[in-house]
């Protein structure tokens, strides 16, 4: 039997009931393809997008997801296209939905994200005005519905801004609070909340290094190195560490400043920060600080940034500073004055310099015993007046025995041979007085001494202490002599 034969034979009717359940479905399906339909739109025609993205919360007969998706979406294009204010109203109506509409943790990470990407893509004093406003409205929408984790998240991208702005008072305040807020009763950390009174350290060592307050920066520097509860981000840690090198650096602790930035730069390459190329030159800055012959790119985590064209400035600083190659550390210095846009290198770089020519100058006079100022400052191509600094210096800390003659403008140093030579003079002198005191005051004088050197006094006639007295004279001459020879005193050679 065919198909249509048995359809025709049968007296069933084959009817279909279509529920309720299905009409809503279908209308899902209708928003759900308008959000997506409007997300392709975003690149190529961000207007449209933007009031179809609007439209979608309309669709809705009751507040839910796809209304929240599609405000999400409109806010971070309004932003983006500089639109602040339609912005901030858009973002009031969404946090409408935290409440009821959605789930507590997917409206916290969605905000969270929001104003992470608000953050991200913030330029301008317009920008960060709205910024403020989202902070503002995020704070007022989340204190009220008791959500604690996401006010403090919140507020402290919000000293942050304010770190930014510089605005340290209104600041110091707000960290005050965010403290009160992760510490117990009794005024001790909470160890639940580690990782934020970590980032709240991080903020508030930042101000006081800003300020240059290194008492405080101390205190709060060691006090976050002591939170062993938290599990914080790469990057708490590698600001941490680096605003501990500069404090080091500023006390002249080269030994722990490089350490600190060592770990700095490890912690800012493992968040894959760009920070990181920064502070890997404050590190090659404090390298040759410490007067190392360590190269910096022996570890295995520098290794790979030994060619980078970033840091290739600093790689030839230390280098030829390695090398005490004075002429090519000041033709790189010279050739790549951007280095001396970053202020903390600006500063730092100096005693660097210096440290590289009171090298070059002890050099080069070391095989002199008299030279011309101006001849020196020619020869390191220097001022004369940077050379007398670095001679009176190298003088008075006993590096070099000599004296400057400013009329003539001349370096006099005095020879180490012509002292040793004196010295050895000396011995022999005192030793003849005291051969001569045992012969002629406790002695028979000479006339029974058959040798002087090389034989035996006789004991006959002789006072007790004759016997004494040629050893003495036998050893102490043969000292001396060996001491006139050695500091070139041949003339000596017959005593």
């Amino acid at each position: 039997m065919s198909d249509d034969d048995f359809m025709q034979d049968s007296d069933e009717e084959y009817d279909f009931e279509y529920e309720d359940e299905d009409e809503e479905q279908s209308g899902d399906v209708d928003i759900e393809n308008k959000y997506y339909n409007a997300k392709q739109m975003k690149t190529s025609e961000p207007d449209e997008a933007i009031d179809e993205f609007l439209a979608i919360p309309d669709l809705e007969q009751e507040k839910g997801d796809w209304g929240f998706k599609g405000l999400k979406q409109a806010i971070k294009l309004e932003y983006k296209l500089g639109r602040y204010d339609k912005a901030v109203e858009h973002y009031q109506e969404l946090l409408t939905y935290v409440k009821s509409a959605v789930t507590r943790n997917y409206s916290e990470k969605s905000i969270d994200n929001m104003l992470n990407f608000i953050e991200k893509n913030s330029s301008g004093p317009e920008a960060a005005k709205c910024m403020e406003r989202f902070y503002s409205l995020t704070l007022e929408c989340f204190q009220a519905t008791n959500n604690e984790r996401l006010w403090l998240k919140t507020n402290i991208k919000l000293c942050k801004l304010l770190l930014d702005r510089k605005d340290y008072q209104t600041l110091g305040r707000k960290l005050r609070d965010l403290h009160r807020a992760c510490q117990k009763e009794d005024g001790r950390d909470d160890p639940s909340k580690g990782t934020y009174s970590l980032e709240i350290y991080a903020l508030e060592i930042q101000m006081y290094a800003d300020l240059r307050n290194n008492k405080q920066l101390k205190r709060l520097y060691q006090r976050a190195l002591k939170i062993r509860s938290a599990v914080p981000h790469p990057k708490i840690q590698g600001i941490i560490r680096e605003c501990g090198g500069k404090m080091h650096m500023s006390e002249e602790n080269w030994k722990d400043a490089q350490s600190d930035f060592f770990e700095s730069f490890r912690n800012y390459d493992e968040a894959g920060d760009l920070r990181r190329i920064q502070v890997l030159k404050y590190l090659l800055l404090t390298t040759m600080l410490v007067k190392s012959d360590i190269n910096p790119f022996d570890s295995q985590e520098t290794k790979p940034y030994k060619n980078d064209p970033r840091i290739a400035a600093m790689t030839d600083l230390v280098d030829a500073y390695q090398r005490d190659d004075i002429h090519r550390y000041e033709k790189v210095l010279s050739a790549n004055q951007d280095l001396l846009a970053d202020q903390f290198i600006a500063e730092n770089i100096d005693e660097v310099t210096r440290n590289i020519r009171t090298k070059a100058v002890l050099k080069l006079v070391g095989p002199y015993t008299r030279m011309d100022i101006s001849w020196i400052a020619k020869k390191l191509s220097l001022d004369v007046s940077e050379v007398l600094d670095i001679v009176g210096f190298l003088i008075v800390d006993g590096q070099i025995a000599g004296k400057i003659d400013q009329v003539a403008g001349t370096l006099e140093i005095e020879s180490g041979v012509d002292e040793e030579r004196i010295a050895a003079l000396g011995q022999f002198s005192e030793s003849v007085t005291s051969l001569c005191e045992a012969i002629f005051k406790n002695g028979a004088g000479l006339n029974n001494m058959t040798a002087i050197e090389g034989q035996s006094f006789p004991t006959e006639g002789l006072g007790g202490d004759l016997g004494n007295a040629e050893g003495l004279f036998v050893d102490r001459r043969r000292i001396a002599r060996r001491k006139v020879a050695k500091a070139g005193g041949g003339f000596m050679g017959g005593i």
